[in-house]
């Protein structure tokens, strides 16, 4: 079970961190449906704290989803992706801006097999590939709103474990194999587990 000093040192970590900070302050320049702040870049800035790491220590980009089934276009997709590197350029790493409403209409050519559309921005966070990465954050009041279909326990514990939703062993195997080197205290659930 989750500890609230836990909880709250995760937003801590979050609500100060150099890379993520200055986005959530400066949230409503997102502008866009359903929008969350989510994965690799929420999780990896907790790790870096139970770590002692510096903030940015192996974080390779900061996702933005949001969801917008009126337009599936991929041009609207890369205008809100250069739009939201533009406003956030003094940072040093790169935006990944995906509208998870379009994501069915490509996802069977680049991983091989089809999935259905997603209903909500919350839907597709539910299939991202570890339960402790599936995970995301926007601002609400003083505070932040958290999106974790499966909590925050294996976050919190750095556990990794598969979400067999969507993904493949190979997939979560690969993530793992570049995590565990960088992230050294990640325990790792075997997919067979």
């Amino acid at each position: 079970m989750t500890d609230s000093r836990d909880v709250a040192s995760f937003e801590t970590a979050v609500l100060t961190s150099p890379l993520l900070a200055p986005v959530l302050d400066a949230w409503r320049q997102i502008d866009l449906p359903d929008a969350w702040l989510v994965a690799g870049a929420v999780a990896q800035t907790f790790w870096n704290q139970a770590h002692g790491f510096q903030p940015a220590f192996g974080i390779k980009d900061i996702d933005i989803v949001y969801h917008d089934a009126a337009d599936l276009s991929e041009a609207a997709e890369i205008r809100n992706s250069w739009r939201i590197s533009r406003a956030f350029s003094a940072l040093p790493l790169r935006f990944d801006v995906k509208n998870e409403a379009r994501v069915h209409l490509w996802y069977e050519d680049k991983f091989g097999y089809p999935i259905d559309p997603y209903e909500s921005t919350e839907a597709a966070i539910a299939t991202f590939p570890t339960t402790a990465t599936a995970i995301g954050v926007r601002p609400s009041g003083d505070g932040l709103q958290v999106c974790a279909p499966f909590g925050l326990d294996d976050l919190l514990d750095l556990t990794l474990r598969p979400n067999k939703v969507q993904i493949t062993p190979a997939i979560y195997r690969a993530k793992v194999a570049r995590w565990t080197v960088l992230w050294p205290k990640l325990k790792v659930i075997d997919w067979k587990a």
